[in-house]
């Protein structure tokens, strides 16, 4: 245990150098040294360098940087949280988000409101609204269709379904848009991006996330025995119907947020979850952090890929996560992969 706290904190670490590196990347290209002198005073809520840069540097750095460098992390740990849990709701190696077409409900619900102008009474958290509702109804209708099924290509294929006939709404309600502009928004739902971050826009992912690893925390033991099967964990006394309902619930609230701020971003549930239960085993108090450190650092340095390789343009986010997540699809596919067939290792 004290060894895997010692690489959890490593893994922290790693991941706070990366956020600190990021902030030095960036299509505009800033001094280093002038990156270091405004990092120090704002770190050290000091003057101790004369801040004689240019006002639109600060801003670059403040007030676009700094806040998608921090969603992007949110993000990663976000959608490694919920493919965790996925996985282990459906006893499934290839459940996650993307696959089954929870972000493309996500994405279907958010430009529907965008497009339409649906849930006025929503004000301005309207989109996340409407992106709950359809990753909602999207992994409703996925666990109805899948039953106890844990036939990987089953899953796979009802997802596709599923995926196929959200991302069809979303293209009908893109088609029926009254302007470029609502158009050009609604596309952006469809590829991902984290380009219109702002300080406003980390505050409700951040507490979502919290309460849904908290949750998971508390309820880590019943998410063990869920992985030993439904009727095992009924005859354990456990009540896996409101386990269920409890992670459906917090997990649609939180990728129907991030979806309807990053728009869609695939696979990342699914690498994550994998490469980590490789590494530390399928016990979820263990698993659960170190899927969310390493989910963070990964699209974190995606992100970074995303809006410097091709500066001054940037690739969308989703983009990138595919070209790494679908070779890696094939090839669990190809391996025949077995759910929970990493030792523990506690």
């Amino acid at each position: 245990m004290k060894k895997q706290q010692k690489y959890l904190l490593l893994l922290l670490l790693v991941l706070l150098i990366t956020i600190f590196v990021s902030i030095y990347l960036g299509s505009v290209k800033i001094d280093y040294l002038v990156t270091t002198k405004f990092l120090i005073n704002r770190i050290s809520q000091k003057q101790i360098y004369t801040e004689n840069w240019n006002s639109g540097i600060e801003t670059i750095l403040l007030n676009i940087r700094i806040p998608r460098i921090l969603m992007a992390g949110l993000s990663g740990a976000a959608l490694s949280i919920v493919g965790v849990l996925m996985q282990t709701l459906t006893k499934n190696p290839l459940a996650e988000p993307f696959i089954l077409g929870i972000s493309s409900g996500a994405s279907a619900g958010a430009v529907s409101v965008i497009i339409f102008g649906l849930l006025p009474f929503f004000g301005r958290n309207a989109v996340s609204v409407g992106a709950f509702i359809g990753a909602f109804l999207a992994i409703i209708i996925v666990m109805l269709l899948t039953g106890k099924t844990q036939n990987s290509i089953k899953l796979i294929l009802l997802g596709v379904g599923v995926s196929a006939f959200f991302n069809a709404i979303t293209t009908l309600v893109i088609y029926m848009a009254k302007n470029d502009l609502q158009m050009k928004s609604a596309v952006f739902w469809m590829l991902g991006s984290l380009a219109v971050t702002e300080w406003s826009s980390l505050i409700l992912p951040t507490i979502l996330l919290l309460m849904l690893l908290v949750v998971s925390f508390f309820i880590s033991k019943e998410l063990d025995i869920l992985l030993l099967g439904d009727n095992t964990a009924v005859q354990l006394g456990l009540n896996t119907t409101a386990v269920k309902l409890i992670l459906i619930i917090f997990s649609s609230l939180l990728i129907g947020i991030i979806v309807s701020i990053c728009g869609i971003i695939g696979f990342v549930g699914l690498i994550i979850p994998h490469i980590t239960r490789k590494l530390v085993g399928n016990k979820h108090r263990v698993l659960i952090p170190f899927s969310m450190l390493i989910g963070s650092i990964f699209l974190i340095w995606a992100d970074n890929i995303a809006r410097t390789c091709f500066s001054p343009e940037e690739l969308p986010i989703g983009i990138i996560s595919s070209f790494l997540g679908a070779p890696f699809l094939i090839w669990i596919v190809l391996k025949n992969y077995k759910f929970g067939d990493s030792n523990d290792r506690s």
